[in-house]
């Protein structure tokens, strides 16, 4: 099956980035949705950095495809009652592509309706991989290391490419 950027796939919404978001309480039901009815989620850029004889060799950036979406994206998900968006972040990588990671700085966020309409917010960290292989896991069935152009080319999502863009 070809997954490539362009096939099969919903152009951006309309509007989106004028999404008026209400402050962030920290306190989420089971389904991540907060008291104002934001869904909150957090997710992470897996980068490995690799040297070569004469120094650096490159970036490369760890993006997953989604069967359920048909998507190729960023480890992310829903908030649990109780997390805070930084933990959020590490157990959805841990959990979706096996590893457990380190927190880096944080990237640009995402805001847009999720497929019921409610709005979504994303936060996202840069991350490397603190101990594990990168294996699938809940919702992932392909991986791939890919230096950040190559990612840029298969994300299926424009605010995804956004976050990337984040790293420069």
């Amino acid at each position: 099956m070809d997954r490539r950027l362009g096939q099969g796939v919903v152009p951006e919404a309309v509007g989106v980035a004028s999404l008026s978001i209400p402050p962030d309480d920290g306190d989420v039901d089971a389904d991540g949705v907060d008291r104002h009815g934001v869904v909150r989620a957090a997710g992470g850029v897996l980068v490995r950095r690799s040297d070569g004889p004469g120094g650096p060799a490159g970036l490369t950036v760890l993006v997953a495809h989604r069967p359920k979406y048909d998507d190729w994206s960023f480890p992310k998900g829903k908030r649990d009652p109780g997390e805070t968006d930084e933990e959020t972040a590490l157990r959805e990588v841990a959990e979706e592509v096996g590893v457990r990671a380190r927190l880096g700085r944080e990237l640009p966020s995402t805001t847009y309706h999720d497929r019921g309409g409610r709005p979504k917010v994303v936060r996202y960290w840069e991350m490397t991989v603190a101990e594990g292989e990168v294996r699938l896991g809940d919702g992932v069935d392909e991986v791939r290391w890919l230096p950040p152009d190559e990612a840029r080319a298969l994300l299926t999502n424009g605010r995804d490419r956004d976050v990337l863009d984040g790293l420069s």
